[in-house]
């Protein structure tokens, strides 16, 4: 099932057809005799639906092979079909303002203009182009392309202004790098600038293979994102400003860190047990989230004054999903993901839990209604607890711990502790040391007093001594009459 990006529109295939209804008052628009439907994907003023279903060979019939099918939401009308055996790329990519459409075809971006996808008007071809993104801000347009590496030579990624893709100078910016099997790429909403998440299967050094993070501009300026921890980049989100992005990375405990169109560090918010970032629509709080493997913690933080609003943790978590309204969150435990325990939560970012709905069935997924651009305004954020009367869950039983050794500081660590946000962290001090961290700091102090000390006497020897003016002294000879 399917909101289109106004939330006007509602699509979802029961098995049995693809149906899209007005959210208005619920009448149904079109039926579509498509029963293996698998993905749908509105254009962005909703003028046409895309459908796929996975490919399969009809000997009796082979024009039925075509698995990639664009619709007029109006009428239901077909328009046009193409055959997409590949699930990740399927998705027909508009402009905003559906000026202009592209996918990507045996190595090639092909670009229909104006809605009529009996001609290609433009092509960009680079040889194995595996993958491209086109950025979804007004005219002019810009597409980023990327191309992996062969036989010791680099993988790289270029920037193209539409529809100039011919010669030389053709590309606005340019980025190779190495260790890259494959890239993800994500668009500023201003169209401004990209970054590219770069990762290889494996490593000889990890199981995770390499991970690394650049940032390209249409002005041509390029950067390699510095990350201050090793180990996996999980995820990548750009402010819906469009002048700063989070990523959070590292080995666990995952370290999240804020950056500037410089590529900077503006704001460190530690490590904890995190692999997702989201922003509200308005920018103005973002969540750090640890779901899959994870406990299911939410760290809510005020994006302009970074300070932490809240902590919750919604347990067996398998999705997350902003509210329009910048306020309100909703997730998920659904099917096939884990089929016991199925339902859904709505929270507000402040902790508390407004409601919660439980399933003996499986649960498919959960959406919220997307709404126009400017009807949810920015609101100033608040840091205490709404009220509600549903019951809040509670935070899971300690780990257990023999009779012996209850009430007793653990000998060692499973894991490493977690480092503080950087408005958290203080100076060191005496009263915040342990005992031997201040017996070490006071034997590093010893020994750098010792050496100034050693400094100062070995100069004084080293020094001329102060001279006397020598007298005429008489040397007696024992001689009375000398």
């Amino acid at each position: 099932m399917l909101f289109s990006e106004d939330g006007s529109l509602f699509a979802w295939c029961n098995g049995q057809s693809v149906k899209v209804a007005a959210t208005a008052d619920g009448h149904v628009i079109c039926h579509i005799d498509k029963p293996k439907t698998t993905y749908l994907h509105f254009s962005p003023r909703n003028t046409f639906l895309a459908t796929w279903e996975p490919y399969a060979v009809n000997k009796n019939d082979p024009g039925s092979s075509q698995n990639l099918n664009i619709w007029y939401v109006k009428t239901g009308q077909l328009v046009k079909t193409f055959i997409q055996k590949k699930q990740a790329t399927w998705e027909p990519q508009w402009s905003c303002d559906e000026e202009i459409c592209a996918r990507n075809v045996n190595n090639e971006v092909h670009f229909f203009e104006k809605n009529d996808f009996s001609t290609i008007a433009n092509k960009l071809q680079l040889q194995k182009v595996a993958d491209f993104e086109l950025s979804t801000s007004p005219s002019p347009y810009h597409v980023a392309a990327y191309v992996p590496g062969s036989k010791g030579q680099p993988s790289f990624i270029r920037i193209f202004r539409y529809p100039v893709f011919a010669g030389q100078s053709a590309a606005l910016a340019n980025k190779s790098f190495f260790k890259a099997d494959k890239a993800d790429i994500f668009w500023n909403g201003k169209g401004t600038a990209i970054l590219a998440h770069t990762a290889t299967e494996t490593s000889a050094g990890s199981y995770y293979g390499d991970s690394g993070l650049h940032y390209v501009g249409i002005d041509g300026e390029s950067s390699l994102v510095p990350l201050g921890k090793n180990g996996p980049i999980y995820c990548v989100e750009w402010s819906p400003s469009s002048i700063e992005f989070c990523v959070v990375y590292g080995y666990m405990p995952a370290k999240a860190t804020l950056y500037n169109l410089k590529c900077e560090p503006v704001f460190d918010f530690g490590t904890g047990p995190r692999n997702l970032v989201y922003y509200n629509e308005q920018g103005t709080i973002i969540c750090l989230a640890g779901f899959g493997n994870l406990r299911g913690n939410m760290e809510f933080w005020d994006t302009k004054q970074h300070k932490l609003i809240s902590q919750p943790q919604s347990g067996d978590t398998t999705y997350f999903q902003w509210c329009p309204d910048g306020e309100h969150i909703v997730t998920a435990t659904t099917s096939p993901r884990l089929r016991v325990g199925n339902g859904f939560r709505i929270w507000h970012y402040t902790g508390t839990m407004l409601h919660e709905e439980s399933y003996s069935t499986e649960l498919w997924e959960a959406l919220w209604q997307p709404a126009k651009k400017g009807v949810y305004p920015e609101k100033r954020v608040v840091y205490k607890p709404i009220e509600s009367k549903v019951e809040q869950p509670q935070a899971k039983v300690a780990a257990y711990r023999p009779p012996g050794a209850r009430g007793q500081s653990a000998s060692f660590k499973v894991h490493e502790a977690n480092e503080l946000p950087s408005n958290m962290k203080k100076a060191e001090g005496p009263e915040t040391m342990s005992k031997a961290a201040l017996k070490n700091k006071k034997k590093r102090e010893a020994a750098k007093a010792k050496a100034k000390h050693d400094q100062e006497v070995g100069h004084a020897e080293k020094s001329p001594t102060s001279k006397t003016p020598a007298t005429n002294s008489l040397v007696s000879t024992g001689d009375p009459d000398g």
